[in-house]
C-alpha cells in the first residue's frame, strides 16, 4: 500500500467543483484510492463524491491518501498535484 500526506490547497477546501474533480480523477486512475483526514477516524473511497464531501477536508486541513496495486505510487503523486492546487481559483477563472 502506498501513502501520500498533502495539505489541500483549495481555499474553501473539497466542496462541489473541486471535489468533484479529485473524485473524477481518483476513479480515472483505475486503482483503491481511500481518503482521510490526519488526525481523523474516517477513511473513504476517493472515487466517491457523496463520501468525499462529507469527509469535510476544508483549505489547509492535511488529508493521507492510499491506494494498492500497480502503479499506486504513480498514481498518489497526480492526486497530490491536484490537491495541492487551489482550484477554487482556477474553477472561478473558468
Amino acid at each position: 500500500m502506498s501513502q501520500r500526506e498533502v495539505v489541500i490547497g483549495s481555499r474553501i477546501g473539497l466542496h462541489a467543483r473541486p471535489a468533484a474533480m479529485f473524485v473524477q480523477a481518483a476513479t480515472a486512475c483505475g486503482l483503491p484510492v481511500r481518503i482521510s483526514k490526519v488526525g481523523g477516524t474516517k477513511t473513504v473511497d476517493a472515487r466517491s463524491i457523496l463520501s468525499v464531501l462529507a469527509l469535510g477536508a476544508k483549505g489547509g486541513d492535511t488529508v493521507l491518501l492510499e491506494a494498492d496495486g500497480e502503479g499506486a505510487e504513480g498514481a498518489l503523486e497526480e492526486l497530490v498535484s491536484l490537491l495541492l492546487r487551489d482550484l477554487d481559483s482556477e474553477t472561478a477563472d473558468a
